[in-house]
């Protein structure tokens, strides 16, 4: 079998949401290290002039709520007058508030879709209207395992991960012969303040942002589409899709994976849940409002 052709990142402008912390952060510093132009966008904009600056004179950094479409085009937009044309958008932003779907306000189930699945369709959106004049680009859509399976207590994030792959594919599908790639990231359990005070699954150890990171870094090299991390997951999801539902739910009973967002340590939580919260800007909040009245 040919190796498959790898893409250095090198001398690369990238674009990435959500990039003040986290697997955002932990990816900025894997392209920069290799040689790429690296624009961070966050919402916490002293946060991410703070990672710019650690990260040195090949990244810079913007304030940006995903949630808005004027504010990423924006960011786009500023990035590239700094760093030139943008060769790879990664749609990293991402909140995970946890409740039974039965507790979830409509507020919080909205600020999930705004975030973790309209922010991907427009930065995905925004990213093609870009690359595909110059038949050239990667897109890299993190979505999370979770986007393969529904789990309790987290059901609308689950949702929205699960609508990430589903566009990650489309997109794939339309951008066929433009010289542009499309990757979709899919991570186990990472060791960030999203991910805190959950429990492992057994088999499948909590991850630190910076294996995920490498792993986003060799799906752009590659044009890989389906980013698996750890890659030791692929064998589990595939026996899981050979089995009927009922096999399926029992395997993830004896792998502790059932209670995974369920029964979390709310203490452990609580600073995350109150941030993730507070998740848009004031302006994009008044945005939203005016279009659902219209």
């Amino acid at each position: 079998m040919a190796r498959k052709q790898v893409k250095s990142v090198s001398g690369k402008v990238v674009a990435i949401t959500g990039g003040a912390q986290g697997i955002g952060k932990a990816t900025a510093l894997a392209l920069v290290r290799r040689g790429a132009r690296v624009a961070i966008g966050d919402l916490d904009r002293e946060l991410a002039e703070k990672t710019a600056t650690e990260l040195g004179g090949n990244a810079v950094s913007f304030e940006l709520d995903v949630t808005s479409r004027r504010s990423f085009e924006t960011f786009l937009d500023d990035a590239e007058k700094q760093l030139g044309p943008i060769d790879v958008v990664i749609n990293n932003a991402g909140i995970m508030p946890l409740n039974r779907l039965l507790d979830e306000t409509d507020e919080t189930a909205r600020l999930q879709v705004d975030i973790n699945l309209h922010g991907v369709i427009v930065g995905t959106k925004l990213a093609m209207a870009r690359m595909v004049p110059r038949r050239t680009g990667s897109i890299v859509n993190v979505a999370s395992q979770a986007g393969k399976a529904g789990f309790a207590g987290g059901a609308t994030y689950s949702a929205t991960k699960h609508a990430v792959i589903g566009l990650s594919e489309s997109a794939r599908m339309e951008l066929r012969d433009t010289g542009v790639d499309v990757s979709v990231v899919m991570p186990a359990v990472v060791n960030t303040e999203l991910g805190s005070g959950l429990h492992e699954a057994r088999g499948v150890k909590t991850l630190e942002p910076e294996e995920v990171a490498e792993a986003i870094v060799e799906g752009i090299e590659t044009a890989r589409f389906d980013v698996w991390v750890p890659k030791s997951t692929v064998a589990i999801a595939t026996v899981m899709n050979l089995l009927p539902r009922r096999g399926r739910e029992a395997i993830t009973r004896l792998l502790k994976a059932d209670d995974l967002l369920s029964t979390p340590d709310k203490g452990a939580r609580a600073a995350y849940e109150a941030r993730a919260a507070k998740s848009q800007s004031e302006d994009a909040a008044a945005e939203a409002e005016a279009g659902s009245k219209s």
